[in-house]
């Protein structure tokens, strides 16, 4: 008979508008046309695995705008950080502290609540969520549909054992909320000669922004100065990075995040480098402006 523990988990109470699996994503696939997927927001992701003593590519849960509810298995109490979106965080009820590291006994409730500015919030777990990998990552692609599906309520979500590091304590959190303006440093290429100067110029003048129609593929622009091509027809299919900026038929600028497919024939005008403004970027509201300016 074995004297093995048994393993601690998360069951899923209420699963939120999407809350999804996330870790460091699968980079290296982009020739098969798989996306790297991963956290949307990076430093968030990396601030919640750090508060708990987690590996930097540990699994955790992403939120979409109203959190999610979560219950401990009767294995043994968790330890979670709530980082990202600022929001209410409860344990069995009672208040407890955003972006720090807190208890939750066997059978307690976790509420994680609305984001009270910004858009993801990341839930992170001591041990990390060990849910089956798929080349490599633990992350849910919503373009390709690989990795663990979307949990539904009821959904038990296995925690994996401590590692040796100390959960941290006092940590420098970024000044929370939502971006007021999106500010998007832009590196030209590599389809920039598929639009004339005037394109380019109505790019750096316009204020764009944020659609509602955005999500973990892209953020999608509106209002702004469509933009002109100086080519007609259509591009073969491009593998693209994190930050690339395509321009589809109707002229409004799409940054490519986490989950973004190849290009389908349509010119990338230019990449948003990864940082802080990528980050800021999966944060950003329907409706919150959106500007570009050069970057070398």
């Amino acid at each position: 008979m074995s004297g093995a523990k048994p393993a601690k988990a998360l069951e899923v109470l209420r699963p939120g508008a999407l809350t999804t699996v996330q870790d460091a994503g699968r980079p290296g696939y982009a020739h098969l046309g798989v996306p790297r997927s991963g956290a949307l927001d990076a430093a968030a992701y990396a601030l919640a695995n750090r508060l708990v003593g987690n590996p930097p590519d540990a699994a955790v849960l992403e939120t979409t705008l109203d959190g999610v509810g979560l219950r401990a298995g009767s294995a043994g109490a968790v330890t979670v950080a709530v980082t990202g979106a600022p929001c209410t965080v409860r344990v069995a009820g009672r208040p407890v502290a955003w972006g720090a590291p807190v208890r939750v006994p066997a059978g307690a409730e976790l509420e994680v609540g609305r984001a009270e500015s910004g858009v993801r919030s990341y839930v992170a777990v001591r041990g990390g969520f060990t849910v089956p990998p798929v080349l490599g990552s633990r992350s849910t692609d919503l373009l390709s549909g690989l990795g663990p599906a979307v949990p539904p309520g009821g959904a038990v979500l296995p925690v994996g054992p401590a590692g040796p590091d100390p959960v941290g304590g006092a940590d420098v959190l970024p000044a929370p909320g939502a971006p007021a303006e999106l500010v998007l440093p832009l590196r030209p290429g590599p389809r920039a000669d598929w639009f004339g100067p005037a394109s380019l110029a109505a790019l750096w003048r316009s204020a764009y922004r944020v659609s509602p129609a955005s999500n973990r593929i892209g953020l999608r622009t509106e209002a702004g100065t469509p933009l002109a091509r100086a080519r007609a027809g259509e591009l073969p299919s491009e593998g693209m990075v994190l930050g690339a900026v395509q321009v589809p038929p109707d002229g409004m600028p799409v940054v490519f995040l986490a989950d973004h497919p190849v290009t389908g024939g349509y010119p990338v005008i230019g990449v948003v480098p990864p940082g802080p403004a990528l980050d800021a970027a999966a944060q950003a509201r329907p409706g919150v402006p959106v500007r570009f300016v050069p970057s070398c």
